[in-house]
């Protein structure tokens, strides 16, 4: 079988296809043939060698959790009937692979008529996505904030947020993404990359601060958002590409009672991030939830995906097809 390989921490280039022996799964596991995986910015860092400290990976090493693909054999203790269902997973033992394996436990049904891209594109983000909408749940007509809203989950936030009945700014960098957040038909677009953005966003939500925040962008975007957060708000700090998640003092939000929230609150055990999953898969299914795919690549094009997400160029969500 075909596989990515980072031999060594470094550049997109570090990714290599190479070719090994099909994986056989041990207990409690199954063995997937992959048709999509997922492709997420946290990946890239960790290639780069910028996250050992939070997931001890070291080279080599296949990329990749999320995918979606079919079952074609299980270990001891695992359900039979698994064999040829096809599953997502955000557990899979690199999915970068023509095949990998996964925790029997950590996979979830996808829905008959629902595409594998549109699963995979699903899998990491939608789920994420839900759990933070559950976890900060804005209430019909309060004001969202959402930063790097243009990007993958940024895009679900904004469908989710609008679906509690919120009403949604969103900002973005660059006339591209404003104009596919006005293509979500949202209240207000922003660009912060533009001197001034927070203002334009008060203007947008009627001269008022967001009431909830949630920022994909970290750092100095994240900080200022959080400035114009409405006292009593919430805002949520879970997202890093832009190299840290916002650093705001808990006496500076306990001031003005806005409750800050981390990616470490959003965590969930295996039992309730597979009913997410599940729950996004269903919403999809049904078309409440439809994730924007901006570039679909083919496997041994890896090191593209990457270096598409590195550089911003991607509207929404990068995957790579693996087999059809």
């Amino acid at each position: 079988m075909r596989f990515i390989e980072v031999g060594e921490f470094g550049a997109p280039e570090v990714l290599a296809v190479r070719q090994g022996t099909d994986p056989v799964p041990e207990a409690g596991q199954v063995a997937l043939e992959v048709s999509v995986a997922d492709v997420i910015f946290l990946e890239t860092a960790i290639r780069r060698g910028e996250a050992g400290e939070w997931f001890g990976i070291r080279p080599p090493y296949v990329p990749g959790g999320g995918a979606v693909g079919t079952v074609t054999a299980v270990g001891a203790g695992v359900d039979p009937s698994w064999i040829g269902r096809r599953v997502a997973t955000t557990a899979a033992q690199g999915s970068y692979a023509e095949r990998t394996l996964a925790p029997a436990d950590q996979l979830a049904a996808v829905p008959d008529g629902l595409d594998a891209r549109t699963a995979a594109a699903l899998v990491h983000d939608g789920a994420t996505a839900r759990s933070l909408v559950t976890t900060i749940a804005p209430k019909p007509d309060q004001w969202v904030l959402v930063t790097a809203a243009a990007g993958a989950m940024g895009l679900l936030l904004v469908q989710m947020a609008r679906e509690a009945g919120a009403r949604v700014v969103g900002a973005a960098r660059g006339e591209r993404k404003l104009e596919l957040l006005r293509s979500r038909g949202i209240e207000g677009v922003v660009d912060y990359s533009e001197p001034g953005w927070t203002e334009r966003v008060r203007e947008a939500a009627g001269g008022r601060g967001p009431e909830v925040v949630y920022d994909g962008a970290g750092g100095a975007i994240g900080r200022e958002a959080f400035a114009i957060t409405a006292s009593g708000g919430r805002f949520s700090a879970h997202g890093a590409p832009s190299g840290d998640f916002a650093e705001i003092a808990q006496e500076e939000a306990d001031e003005r009672g806005v409750t800050l929230y981390s990616i470490a609150d959003l965590h969930q055990d295996t039992a309730d991030a597979t009913r997410s999953t599940e729950e996004v898969l269903a919403a999809a299914a049904a078309g409440r939830i439809l994730p924007v795919i901006g570039q679909v690549f083919p496997l041994e094009r890896a090191a593209e995906a990457h270096a598409a997400l590195e550089e911003r160029t991607i509207l929404g969500k990068a995957l790579l097809e693996v087999s059809r």
